[in-house]
C-alpha cells in the first residue's frame, strides 16, 4: 500500500472542488439558462452555436471525471480552452467577477487551477481504471 502525502490530499481537494464547480456551471447552462438559451448567447457573441453544446458537454463530463478522478491530467488540460474562452467572453467587463456581466479574473484563475491539477495528478481517493491508466500513462 502506498503511503499518501499531504500533496495527495491537496490534489484531491483541488480536483474534487474544481470538478464540482464545473458540474455546477454545466448544470446552470442546462437548467437555468437552458440549452437553447446558452446556444443563443454563444451565437450573440458571434460564436458558432455548436460551441455551446461542446462547452456544456465539457463542463458536465469534465466535472464528473474530475470528481471521480478519471483521466484527471487529460481532462484538466482539455478544460483549459473552455476557460480561456470564458476569459475572452468576460474580458470586456473588467477585472472583478462581481462587475456587471462578470469579470475575467475568475475564469483566468481557474485556468491556473487546471494547470495545477494537470501537474499534481489525481491525488488520493481517485477511481482506478487499470485499462485507462495503462492507455493514458502519465495523463491518467
Amino acid at each position: 500500500m502506498t503511503k499518501l502525502t499531504s500533496s495527495d490530499y491537496a490534489a484531491t481537494l483541488l480536483r474534487v472542488s474544481s470538478g464540482a464547480l464545473f458540474l455546477a456551471h454545466g448544470l446552470l447552462k442546462v437548467n437555468v439558462f437552458t440549452i437553447a438559451g446558452t446556444v443563443g448567447y454563444f451565437e450573440s457573441l458571434g460564436l458558432p452555436g455548436v460551441l455551446a453544446y461542446l462547452t456544456i458537454a465539457a463542463e458536465l463530463a469534465g466535472g464528473v471525471a474530475l470528481i471521480l478522478g478519471v483521466a484527471v491530467r487529460l481532462v484538466s488540460l482539455g478544460l483549459i480552452p473552455v476557460l480561456l474562452g470564458a476569459t475572452w467572453v468576460h474580458a470586456g467587463n473588467g477585472w472583478q467577477f462581481s462587475a456587471e456581466g462578470g469579470g475575467w479574473e475568475f475564469p483566468l484563475f481557474w485556468v491556473a487551477v487546471q494547470g495545477a491539477i494537470a501537474l499534481l495528478g489525481k491525488g488520493a481517493y481517485a477511481l482506478r481504471i487499470p485499462v485507462l491508466d495503462r492507455a493514458l500513462g502519465q495523463f491518467a
